[in-house]
């Protein structure tokens, strides 16, 4: 049996099939169906993989990468069965630059990892999602986050990727410098490919200094709508922050009882400014006389480290708030939009869920557009399923009506599909083509990002 000849070819404890590690790379953090691998996959360098690839391809198996199971659109759930590759074991540091601000590390080393080991040298790495998700994963799904207005996306952050492609041939998709005219732009290609088109064993980059101040502050608004004008007068007035979110009321009040917390339970905007201390100090005053001057209220400047720890520690517990309760499952939309079409989006979102009848929050990083909404639905009522998903589904479409996109960073997996051709158009053809010309097979996490 295949299995066997997994177990032959690598180490006897890379290669499982014990019922607790099928179930836990069956499922991540979407609302999505599980499915469970047949065999999970633990290499521990790129020939490995080639090794595990050329099995698969000897016996017509799929292969589905697993980084954190952090994601939340189903990317890591292995549909067709076969065998799921876990990269915890590829977690290393290949290689360090800090001279040439870069650094060349495994697939499964996560951010918190990589800035342990970093910010002793006095950088950082600024792509934050959330989770302590892998740097495969992040770079497979071109994750982003709350330091999104700043920095980006992960694709920004990218300079090289090694792949191991369906047919076992290593290819590298970049080079060591920070930019390049040379050939097609082959990292972005695989930056947000979702392991369809080859499996990233290396990434290559980019690192930044740390800041030598940052102020935290927050603030509130009496409606959503104002928030998001808002940030759009914060961005505007070239203010050069580092994070900029929204949150709304009911959103608040969620992590205030998971947490613990006790934030005023109003709709809200966080705020970090990071520079040298003089230039941060000028930034969060600026910010402060214009916000006051649109209406803002309960304007607050963390006064140390660990309140403003609490604050961002806050915003990133708020998903988990809504998901982590009994009974309850929750499904989020992940649009962006253009800058200015921001406030109305934001309205829309909120009508969409009032008439739905279920409760919902709505927050994300709205220095750059995109925004998620978390809709609480009765798990055993597919009525209510059925109601949160047309919320999603309306705006996603809108989102692309307004030359938005269905998501800004959660990535399409299983659930942003049906938008492709909507988003995409012609373009679609064109990477299904790509699809064909490296995974002839269809191989490689089979059943994501369209049929």
């Amino acid at each position: 049996m295949w299995i066997e000849d997994l177990r032959q070819s690598l180490k006897s404890d890379q290669v499982s099939a014990s019922e607790s590690d099928l179930y836990r790379h069956g499922h991540d953090e979407s609302s999505h169906s599980a499915h469970e691998p047949e065999a999970v996959c633990f290499p521990e360098s790129a020939k490995d993989v080639q090794t595990i690839l050329e099995i698969a391809r000897k016996h017509g198996l799929a292969v589905t990468p697993f980084g954190a199971g952090s994601g939340l659109e189903g990317q890591s759930i292995p549909l067709k069965g076969g065998i799921s590759l876990n990269f915890e074991r590829m977690n290393r540091i290949v290689k360090f630059s800090p001279e040439d601000l870069l650094v060349t590390v495994g697939p499964g080393m996560t951010r918190l990892q990589l800035n342990s080991f970093i910010n002793r040298h006095g950088l950082h790495f600024p792509i934050d999602p959330g989770a302590d998700a892998t740097l495969g994963g992040m770079a497979a799904t071109n994750a982003s986050g709350t330091t999104a207005v700043r920095y980006g996306a992960m694709r920004d952050q990218l300079l090289d990727l090694e792949i191991v492609l369906a047919d076992g041939t290593v290819m590298h998709t970049g080079t060591k410098a920070k930019k390049s005219s040379s050939g097609y732009h082959m990292t972005g290609l695989f930056a947000g490919s979702e392991g369809t088109l080859g499996i990233i064993t290396e990434i290559t980059l980019k690192l930044h200094g740390i800041p030598e101040h940052t102020i935290a502050a927050s603030c509130t608004f009496s409606t959503p709508r104002e928030c998001a004008e808002a940030a759009h007068m914060i961005l505007l007035s070239g203010i050069p922050v580092m994070r900029m979110e929204f949150v709304d009321a009911l959103s608040i009040r969620q992590v205030n009882a998971y947490g613990g917390y006790s934030l005023p339970e109003k709709h809200s905007l966080f705020f970090e400014f990071a520079n040298m201390k003089k230039a941060a100090e000028e930034e969060a005053l600026l910010a402060e006389e214009l916000l006051r001057d649109l209406g803002c209220e309960d304007w607050k400047v963390a006064s140390d480290s660990e309140e403003r720890a609490l604050i961002w520690r806050t915003r990133h517990e708020m998903a988990y708030a809504f998901r982590h309760q009994p009974g309850v499952s929750v499904t989020g939309g992940d649009v962006c939009v253009p800058i200015s079409k921001l406030p109305d989006m934001i309205d829309y979102a909120r009508k969409l869920i009032a008439e739905s009848g279920l409760q919902g929050g709505i927050l994300g990083h709205i220095g750059d557009g995109n925004f998620h909404t978390l809709i609480m639905y009765d798990a055993k009522d597919p009525a209510q399923q059925l109601a949160a998903e047309a919320v999603n589904e309306k705006l996603a479409l809108q989102a692309i009506a307004l030359e938005g996109t269905c998501t800004g960073e959660h990535g399409v997996g299983l659930g942003k599909m049906k938008f492709q051709d909507a988003e995409h158009g012609a373009a679609v053809a064109v990477m299904k083509s790509m699809k064909q010309l490296l995974d002839p097979g269809n191989l490689l996490n089979p059943g994501k990002i369209f049929n």
